[in-house]
This record gives structure tokens, sequence and C-alpha cells, in this order.
């Protein structure tokens, strides 16, 4: 997959090109479709396929005291872009002027002289440009001009009954729930974690089960404050099973400023400070809570990584 930074760049010069645009945090079961969508009309028409994206979320710009947690950072993102098959991804700088950029001179920039638009799939309800002013009747209206179709975009439904299309703010919720089998479900992965392994208190290895304390950029989402069976990947791409505690340790803090993530892999023995660590939820298991000593909370650690290991290795 080739990766544009600058619109400036024509990724494929004398070829014309099927694309969509979003932000695609997440990459979800729905963005999935949407770009297989892209795909094959562009197998159809003899096209490249792309997606146009950004270098952080819009909100953060346009609206960041409501700007969402994200489910995948940017590095993640592209990854995820990239094992989707399409032929480029075009990450525009979001700043100020890109906010106040009107949508005839987006569509211009990047729609007509970066990519060569041939077709362009969005939703009915696709806004864009400054204040949001741009709209798919806009982009038909333009599109006669230059020569581009619009192509709607099939939604997909939740399959959990609900009545609502797979999105990311669906997703948002079902973690802020605790519900990581469901936004795993919507994702079509296991949520996933990125951080740093810091330094702890290390009162986990003086109980007896080390844990991983992964720094989780403040800018990503998590799951509800609980206890989670999981997978822990390290660099060398090994995984583990692992008992995820997230939260503020209430047992031996009264007052923590902010949840902390600890992973205990299990069956295993090691240094990880240092490493880049993946943490994929794959169940919940229990809420977080006070226990009323030692002996208390080491009997329930003992559980938490029997029940942990069932359903990470199931």
């Amino acid at each position: 997959m080739l990766v544009i930074n600058d619109a400036s760049t024509v990724p494929f010069p004398a070829e014309r090109t099927v694309l969509t645009i979003g932000a695609y945090d997440g990459l979800h079961h729905g963005h999935q479709a949407v770009i297989a969508q892209v795909r094959a009309l562009a197998e159809q028409r003899g096209a490249r396929s792309a997606v146009v994206t950004f270098d952080r979320h819009p909100a953060t710009v346009v609206r960041p005291e409501s700007a969402p947690k994200l489910l995948t950072d940017h590095v993640q993102r592209l990854e995820l872009l990239e094992a989707t098959g399409v032929d480029a991804a075009v990450v525009l700088p979001f700043d100020a002027d890109q906010a106040e950029e009107s949508p005839q001179a987006f569509i211009e920039r990047v729609l007509v002289k970066c990519l060569n638009a041939e077709v362009v799939v969005v939703g009915d309800d696709f806004h864009f440009g400054r204040n949001r002013e741009g709209n798919v009747a806009l982009l038909r209206e333009i599109g006669e001009v230059y020569g581009f179709e619009v192509e709607p975009v099939v939604l997909m439904s939740r399959s959990d009954g609900v009545d609502e299309p797979v999105s990311s703010t669906a997703i948002r919720r079902a973690l802020a729930g605790g519900n990581v089998s469901l936004a795993s479900q919507m994702l079509g992965r296991s949520f996933e974690a990125r951080g740093v392994v810091v330094q702890g208190d290390q009162r986990g290895r003086l109980l007896g089960f080390p844990t991983a304390n992964v720094e989780v950029p403040n800018r990503v989402c998590l799951p509800a404050d609980g206890v989670y069976a999981g997978v822990y990947e390290r660099p060398d791409g090994s995984r583990h099973p692992c008992a995820i505690n997230l939260g503020r340790r209430p047992t031996f803090y009264e007052h923590a400023d902010s949840s902390l993530l600890e992973a205990h892999l299990i069956d295993f023995e090691g240094d990880l400070y240092g490493e880049a660590a993946r943490v994929q939820f794959v169940g919940f298991l229990r809420s977080e809570r006070k226990f009323d000593g030692i002996d208390a909370l080491v009997e329930q650690l003992k559980q938490d990584i029997e029940h942990a290991r069932s359903v990470a290795t199931a």
C-alpha cells in the first residue's frame, strides 16, 4: 500500500481512482465493507483503489473539548488499512487551515488533482469541508463537472439485534460498558491497546503475580475499569494469555488519579521493561473492587488468572 502524506503527490499518474473518505478510526467491520466495495468497483473499472483519511481525528481540531478517544492510533490504523488490500492511503494533515478549506477547494485539490477520481464512495450523511458545508449533493454536482461519480455506501447493520449500523461510536459505547466481546464483534478482531511497559510500584511482584504496567497514551480509548482475560503480544510476535487489571487499585489507593493497565502474563518469566506491548482484550471477568486484606486479594487473583487462562485460550 502506498502511503501519501501530501496531496501534491500524485500516486497513480494517468490512472483513475475509486476512493472513499473518512476518519476510519478503528477500521471496524463497517469500514472494511466500504473498502471492499471500493476495491470491487476499482477492479470492475480497471482503476486504482484509495482511502483518503487524516493524520488525526478532525474533531481534535474543530471541537477539541468533545473529541472522541481513539480506537486505533495512527500506526495501527495504517496497518489495518494495508491489510484491506487497498492500493493507497492518502493521509492529509488536519490542522486549522485544513478545517477552513472550502468543499470545492478540497475536491479539486484532493479528489481531482491528486487522485483523478472516477468514483467516490460515501454515505448519505457524508459532510466535509469548512463548517461541514459540503455534502453528497454538492459532491455529485461538482463530480458532473470533473467527471467522477458518487456511489452510496451500504452501511453494515449490527449483528446483535440493535437497530443501528456498526460505528466507531457504538464500539466506544460498548467499551465504556466493559463489553469487550461486543466491541470485538463490531471491530472484527479483539480490541487492542498499545503502549510501552514502564516501571511500576512492583506490588504485583511482591504478591507473587508480576505485571507489565503498560502506559497507554491518554488519547486512546480504553474499556471500563475491571478485570479482563486477554492476550499480550510482544515485539517478537510471541503471544501470551494474560489477566488484565484496568483500574485504580482501590485495595491500595483510596483516591488514584487515573486508571492503570496491568497485564499478568500467565506462565511467563522475563523482563518486559521498555518494550512495546500490544494488549488484546478477549473477555470481561469482573468489576474492580476493594478487598478487606492481602489474603483475600491474593485468593481472588488466583481465581482471576485461572479464569483468564480458560477464556483467553478458548
